[in-house]
């Protein structure tokens, strides 16, 4: 059968679970032979990740400067940042990476660690939004956003309206249209678009909701970013890495982590298509927009109730709630 691997994927997505795991990661691995991450050469790539201290983002940062990129490590703590810049630098010989702090939850340090990348770097070819948090105690960002959101949907909005002519600036080159990656979650699919929902009030708050209702709101502004930057200068990408054994999850969920165990994936194998989105001139730049789990095209909805609450109207009312709680409109009105 022609589209034998096809088929074994589409059985491995629909219940999930084995979707999720080390081995859907394994078995789609062998299933389209994969480019192996090592062997793309991104000498001639400037890209920022954030929370790029621990987890999926270190070992994305790890493997992009293996593969020779120049490398920001964005990250909250300076003394860990900082760490991780010389750790990183030791394990792959790459002397071409640096720290830049922000804390993604205030928008002053958002606008501070911009302004270090622009006067860096003049262009930027890749953006990978990776800093998340999961608190299961209600907590508010400076300006009063419910932490969460504001980490997770605010800062990286801002961010990367602050960064877009560096973004821009990498079409020139041989590598293409500037990237944004953004790493989501499949736990986005339990929650409904919504603007007045985002943010859960203290009476309500649980904070395995609120993540999920922060990361579909990842997962829409991608689509809509898309939507306004057709030039080809800068292509959107959202991603999830599965079910990955990080140093959140067991913070943040550790009953789930004791029960999974062994099938959670590793970092590596976590942050596999997230590289990958930033590595490979394929499929990544084809198109703008799109949702991607184990480098391959997925629904953003599962379920009828999410998909219902996604309309155009809903859509425009989170960016401009956005704009407005971020203070930059990348796509101001004419005159």
């Amino acid at each position: 059968m022609a589209d034998l691997p096809g088929l074994i994927d589409g059985a491995l997505e629909f219940p999930v679970a084995p979707s999720f795991t080390r081995v859907g990661y394994s078995a789609r691995r062998a299933l389209f032979h994969w480019t192996d991450l090592d062997d793309y050469d991104l000498r001639d790539r400037v890209v920022a990740v954030t929370g790029a201290t621990s987890g999926l983002g270190r070992a994305a940062a790890e493997q992009l400067a293996r593969d020779g990129a120049t490398v920001i490590v964005v990250g909250r703590n300076p003394a860990k940042t900082d760490r991780t810049v010389d750790e990183l630098r030791a394990a792959t010989g790459n002397d071409r990476i640096s720290a830049v702090i922000a804390d993604l939850g205030d928008l002053a340090s958002v606008r501070a660690a911009a302004a270090e990348i622009l006067t860096a770097h003049d262009r930027l070819d890749v953006l990978v939004h990776n800093a998340a948090s999961l608190s299961h105690e209600r907590r508010t960002a400076p300006d009063g956003t419910e932490l969460t959101v504001a980490t997770q949907v605010v800062g990286p909005f801002l961010l990367t309206t602050l960064l877009l002519d560096r973004l821009r600036a990498a079409r020139p080159g041989a590598v293409g249209p500037g990237r944004v990656v953004t790493v989501s979650s499949g736990g986005m699919y339990s929650a409904p678009c919504t603007v007045a929902g985002l943010q859960m009030d203290a009476a309500s708050y649980n904070g395995t909701k609120q993540y999920a209702l922060a990361k579909r709101a990842q997962v829409t502004l991608n689509e809509v970013w898309a939507g306004h930057v057709t030039d080809g200068s800068i292509v959107f990408q959202c991603m999830h890495p599965g079910w990955a054994d990080t140093p959140g999850v067991a913070e943040a969920l550790p009953t789930f982590r004791r029960i999974v165990g062994p099938l959670l994936r590793d970092t590596r194998q976590g942050a596999d298509t997230m590289v990958w989105l930033a590595a490979d001139d394929g499929e990544p730049v084809e198109a703008s927009g799109r949702f991607w789990l184990d480098r391959r095209v997925r629904p953003i909805h599962r379920l009828r109730s999410t998909a219902r609450s996604d309309t155009p109207e809903v859509r425009r009312a989170l960016w401009e709630w956005v704009v407005a709680t971020s203070g930059e409109d990348p796509i101001p009105a004419p005159g």
